[in-house]
């Protein structure tokens, strides 16, 4: 090992972050496994590599001991006392064995450890580049079918899109360039994991972010989002300003902006409902695009009885019940939905609860 080599970990340090203190130390604590195993050592032993000139020597180390039991590790007191007359019992002794061959051995043991470290270094960068994006959108290529998984090319790692991330209506083909959501990020001992999703409510809610500067601004707030990837999604929001309409808002001119994610999720029908601190209300609304005209809430269970003309009822549960099934989701209550004309076959709400609502 030469000055030489002292220049590039340097210049290492600068360029890749890698301390040179700590890439010494670990080029020496390799040193000592590699004299053992090319001098069949048993003996205890420490290698010191010089940072300024890159001179490599090795010490054996000797224990002082009163008496001597195993002499490969531990020395007399009497015998250190002969080469210093300080040591004490417990003390280390040191002699230098450096030998002359060394030199090759140190330099391949050297060139392994810092190869090691730079893609160690290279994979914490990456690892911490892709946990930034990690619940965020980020564009990536389509590359490959694995099995039942696409791989996903974010440009300096791959990522997998597993069959549940995927939209079921949705085809791939390698060269696409396609918006992912970054579900997680895992830090494997070959680099950072990342999973990505097609069908995650937060690509919903990132892309509306993304697209709304009322949203971006803190102007209109996403309250909820309840999805059926590739089919249809409920998006609740919330204006902080009375001046601003978040539905109008998030709609855009001439329907620009609500167009522009449903063209991203390639067609997935997407209802933007106002959203209200009144369970009454907000029910109404999450029903969208069905007209209500009457809803009635039992707060201890969460339930809401839902009224609406006979003409929108089969507009109101929507088709296989979805429309309600999103509206339940998004509100966080269960919804009971009849028509205007059937309304009577209910039974009257408990008068406690009459009394509260």
């Amino acid at each position: 090992m030469n000055t030489e080599f002292i220049h590039a970990l340097r210049d290492l340090e600068r360029e890749k972050g890698l301390k040179m203190a700590v890439l010494l130390e670990a080029i020496e604590a390799a040193l000592v496994s590699a004299y053992k195993k090319n001098f069949g050592s048993a003996q205890n032993v420490r290698v010191h590599i010089e940072p300024e000139t890159g001179e490599i020597r090795v010490f054996a180390q000797k224990k002082v001991v009163e008496r001597v039991g195993d002499p490969r590790t531990e020395i007399a007191l009497s015998e250190a006392r002969s080469l210093n007359s300080t040591y004490e019992i417990g003390d280390i002794v040191e002699k230098e064995i450096t030998p002359k061959e060394f030199g090759r051995i140190a330099a391949q043991t050297a060139k392994q450890v810092v190869i090691q470290r730079i893609r160690e270094a290279e994979r914490n960068l990456i690892y911490e580049e892709f946990i930034a994006h990690e619940n965020d959108i980020i564009t990536g290529i389509v590359r490959r079918h694995e099995g039942k998984n696409w791989i996903i090319d974010l440009g300096r790692v791959e990522a997998i899109m597993t069959p549940t991330e995927q939209i079921p209506t949705e085809s791939y083909s390698p060269g696409e360039r396609i918006k992912v959501y970054v579900v997680e990020v895992k830090k494997t001992t070959k680099g950072p994991q990342v999973l990505v999703s097609r069908t995650h409510p937060g690509l919903l809610k990132r892309l509306f972010e993304l697209e709304v500067p009322e949203i971006h601004d803190g102007i209109v707030e996403i309250k909820g989002v309840a999805r059926e990837a590739g089919v249809r999604s409920k998006i609740a929001v919330h204006s902080r300003e009375e001046r601003v309409d978040p539905v109008g808002a998030c709609v855009g001119p001439k329907g620009v902006r609500v167009q522009a994610v449903v063209n991203e999720l390639r067609g997935e029908k997407i209802d933007i409902i106002k959203w209200s601190d009144d369970p009454a209300v907000f029910v109404a609304n999450s029903l969208s695009p069905a007209r209500v005209l009457d809803v009635e809430v039992d707060y201890e269970n969460k339930i809401g009885k839902v009224i609406v003309p006979d003409n929108q009822l089969s507009l109101a549960i929507g088709k296989e019940g979805q429309n309600a099934r999103l509206a339940a989701k998004l509100t966080g209550w269960k919804i009971d939905i009849k028509s205007e004309s059937e309304a009577g076959d209910w039974e009257p709400w408990d008068e406690d609860l009459d009394a509260e609502v």
